[in-house]
């Protein structure tokens, strides 16, 4: 089996080094990228199975590196490296496609663990899997019937359509703006959505108070537990 081949961007050569020796130790393989121009043209040339992309690029800057691979159809998952303040620019990437956002500084784990849920994510999409389950739930998907540890849950239409774009898109960061969009069409606001996902947290949920299904990311959105 070939190792799965991630490309590493960002312009401080030691944060490559360091993410270079990690990765290969866990036995992925890794190509490297100093720049967005430098991206772009190695993946004409090349296919990789995930990108972990700095969003403060000289030049092109990460921003743009996701929009024009989006653009181009790449569905390769992304996940973007930036600044603990920089929350406008996580919105901004997970909007424009990216699939997941480490904030510096970052522990190896955390980043191992979002790659390991980006890379399982890519695969249930290509799989589609009829039923999703996580835990004590499981979602129906084609009789559209959600229970909880076997017992049917009664979801309003809403509820389930919100319930159906977390499913899909399950173990990856939806932002407050994707999620209205999709479900709402854009026109409500931010509150209505937290009202939403309360209930459904208070239906699904073991603790509610706690959740373990529906996380939140804070100032951002909302990610579902992936599946088991």
């Amino acid at each position: 089996m070939n190792p799965v081949r991630i490309l590493i961007v960002d312009d401080e050569p030691a944060i490559r080094r360091f993410l270079r020796t990690a990765l290969i130790a866990q036995g992925y393989r890794v190509e490297e990228a100093a720049d967005g121009e430098a991206t772009l043209d190695f993946l004409k040339r090349n296919v990789v199975d995930l990108i972990v992309l700095d969003l403060g690029l000289p030049g092109m800057d990460g921003l743009e590196v996701v929009r024009t691979l989006r653009a181009q159809g790449s569905v390769t998952p992304i996940i973007v490296l930036s600044s603990r303040d920089d929350e406008a620019g996580k919105v901004a990437a997970l909007d424009l496609g990216a699939d997941d956002y480490v904030a510096k500084p970052f522990g190896m784990e955390e980043l191992s663990a979002r790659i390991r849920a980006a890379l399982r994510h890519r695969l249930q999409q290509e799989g589609e899997k009829p039923v999703f389950r996580s835990g004590d739930v499981a979602v129906d998907l084609v009789r559209r019937v959600v229970t909880k540890v076997g017992a049917e849950v009664k979801l309003t239409p809403r509820e389930y359509d919100l319930l159906r774009l977390l499913v899909t898109h399950a173990g990856k960061v939806l932002t407050h703006k994707f999620i209205l969009r999709e479900v709402w069409g854009g026109e409500t606001d931010v509150q209505y959505l937290r009202v939403y996902i309360r209930t459904l947290r208070q239906k699904l949920e073991i603790d509610p108070e706690q959740p373990s299904f529906i996380l939140t990311e804070q100032g951002v959105g909302y990610r579902l537990r992936a599946s088991d």
